[in-house]
């Protein structure tokens, strides 16, 4: 029986997180749950799960909770520090991090420094602290299993071969709802028309970056880090069906890849039950009704995220970290109307312009210039 800590437990992951601990009771159990605002969701959940210990965002939210929970009674923290204190806990196996953002950085990191094992989906934590985040696991010996999908077939592709035998690895991106969109027309596109994935179900801030490529040049840099691979040597290529998650190209040409179907719940559950795998009775992939699996270049003008993804990865230091901070306003600034979805890139490319590059020696230098790029790009909202 493995101990779960939910870092995330109210979003698409710790959902589906859920319905995995749900399938599996006799494997897996629910220590504890961190949430943001969404307290009926995390009420129900709960209920049903019967966690130890629950951490929400806001302290002011505490007395709803507990009059959304009746008769039940839970231990309930709040703020980063409740965050980390369920991260860290004594009673912990495995540490499920799925908060969205640069609001996991702290819980995550504080998680490996306690010898956690963690399942990794908050990919911002390595894009904003990559260099510390995989030192202090390296110290520790501590194994970061790798829950975005992408990642996960990275990691599966890569068993039982030799890592200084790889080429390349190749991150398959969908192109997201505007892969065929004439480029005239995307400074016009709505809310409405960049929430529709063709093929994931996902949070609003995630859909936003996959229709502007920056959740795929997010998942460059964390692929750096995670995989020890330099940005020459990742590529991206656009798949529309997402059948293919990636790929490992080695020095003699072949290629292996992982396919299945479009459901986080197979890699999370592969994270949290490495080496095995898990029947869960979602439905397998069948390669005779696929029809054609199609691989095309990214087009640079379609998607400039993703170029400015591999910029702030090649000069390094606390770029990768202005780049998140600034994306993560920018969206949030589309997502209210704010500005247009071109408007997006460049507000990041202008706050990355603004920013002299440093290097980070600890996690507080590396809030201070999420803070700094915060506050950089907030101030290019019109």
């Amino acid at each position: 029986m493995r101990s779960i800590a939910l870092l995330g437990s109210t979003g698409s992951i710790g959902v589906s997180t859920l319905d995995i601990v749900r399938r599996f009771p006799e494997r897996f159990k629910i220590f504890g749950m961190v949430a943001g605002q969404n307290l009926k969701r995390l009420a129900t959940q709960i209920k049903e799960f019967s966690p130890q210990r629950v951490a929400i965002k806001n302290e002011h939210d505490v007395a709803r909770l507990r009059k959304l929970l009746g008769k039940q009674r839970v231990d309930i923290s709040w703020g980063v520090e409740g965050a980390t204190d369920i991260a860290t806990a004594e009673g912990v196996d495995v540490v499920l991090a799925a908060i969205v953002g640069g609001a996991g950085l702290v819980p995550t990191l504080a998680a490996v420094r306690a010898s956690k094992e963690v399942a990794l989906a908050n990919k911002e934590a390595l894009v904003m602290a990559g260099e510390i985040f995989v030192s202090e696991a390296k110290k520790r010996r501590i194994r970061l299993f790798p829950v975005d999908s992408e990642h996960s077939a990275i990691f599966q592709c890569l068993q039982g071969n030799q890592r200084d035998e790889v080429d390349k690895l190749i991150l398959t991106a969908s192109g997201g709802p505007f892969l065929r969109t004439p480029l005239s027309q995307l400074r016009n596109v709505t809310i409405t028309q960049a929430l529709k994935h063709p093929n994931w179900r996902m949070g609003r801030k995630i859909t936003i970056d996959s229709a502007t490529m920056m959740n795929k040049g997010l998942e460059v840099v964390e692929a750096h880090w995670e995989f020890d691979m330099e940005p020459s040597r990742i590529e991206v290529v656009i798949h529309p069906q997402s059948v293919v998650h990636s790929m490992v190209r080695y020095q003699d040409g072949a290629i292996i890849a992982q396919l299945g179907i479009p459901d986080m719940r197979i890699p999370i559950a592969y994270a949290l039950a490495y080496p095995h795998r898990l029947d869960g009775g979602w439905k397998p992939l069948e390669m005779t009704e696929q029809g054609e699996l199609n691989f095309l270049p990214v087009e640079k003008k379609r998607y400039p995220a993703l170029g400015l993804a591999y910029q702030a990865l090649k000069e390094g230091g606390t770029m990768p970290a202005v780049l998140n901070a600034a994306n993560e306003v920018a969206v949030q600034a589309f997502l209210e109307g704010k500005i247009g979805f071109r408007e997006i890139h460049r507000m990041i490319e202008k706050t990355m312009h603004g920013h002299a590059l440093k290097h980070a020696q600890n996690v507080e230098d590396v809030l201070e210039i999420d803070r700094w790029a915060r506050e950089r790009a907030m101030s290019l909202v019109h």
